[in-house]
């Protein structure tokens, strides 16, 4: 199997976290992003989104990191990500919609202003969008605090695909300022998530 992806994209970083987790092997291609390789024809025609992650498994081609986290962990035999029960799949499919609905959006925008753009030679952050972006993480991680109060990790007492894709993109937090230290139910989750073996395989230097 190859995945398209970039190092530092955190929708990658998801599906390497499940692939080193469950030791699926992947060929890894990278996509430059900074310089657009994922608006050539060649890519496009993998992904019309120009987006990464992108799974190829023998002729057969996946878009979208969720999907694709799904698809690795029913093609493993250890299941350990994979709830058995219907209720219990579904609690870890919510969990991950709802990092796409409410985090992500909020994540992109406070990593895009605060670290992408100064990489990428695109300016200074428009504080405007900081503040909204900024709002928008506190609502949501005011949820996910309350939440793991009672909870070990996101699903309960197991780790689950949701806790994997909900981390990924919280690597980036201190590059891109996210509002995290008042949150203290995440912040011990995600230090659990940081004395993981995968996690630590998919490192991409100091956060």
């Amino acid at each position: 199997m190859r995945l398209y992806y970039h190092p530092l994209s955190s929708c990658s970083r998801r599906v390497l976290l499940v692939a080193r987790h469950l030791g699926i092997r992947l060929e890894l291609i990278s996509v430059d992003l900074f310089r657009g390789e994922q608006n050539t024809p060649p890519f496009l025609k993998l992904n019309p989104n120009h987006q990464v992650p992108v799974l190829e498994d023998e002729g057969y081609v996946l878009w979208e990191s969720y999907a694709i986290m799904q698809y690795l962990s029913e093609l493993a035999q250890d299941k350990s990500l994979h709830p058995e029960t219907a209720r219990a799949r579904a609690d870890a499919s919510r969990w991950m919609y709802w990092c796409g609905q409410h985090l992500m959006p909020a994540i992109s925008t406070l990593n895009w202003e605060n670290s992408i753009k100064e990489m990428a030679g695109l300016g200074p952050a428009i504080q405007t969008e900081v503040d909204r972006a900024e709002a928008l993480f506190v609502e949501a991680c005011q949820v996910l605090d309350t939440h793991l109060a009672e909870r070990k990790w996101i699903c309960g007492n197991r780790l689950s695909l949701a806790d994997l894709a909900i981390a990924a993109p919280l690597g980036d937090w201190h590059r891109a300022k996210l509002p995290l230290s008042q949150f203290g139910q995440v912040r011990r989750w995600f230090q659990q998530i940081q004395a993981l073996d995968c996690w630590k395989a998919t490192e991409q230097g100091p956060n």
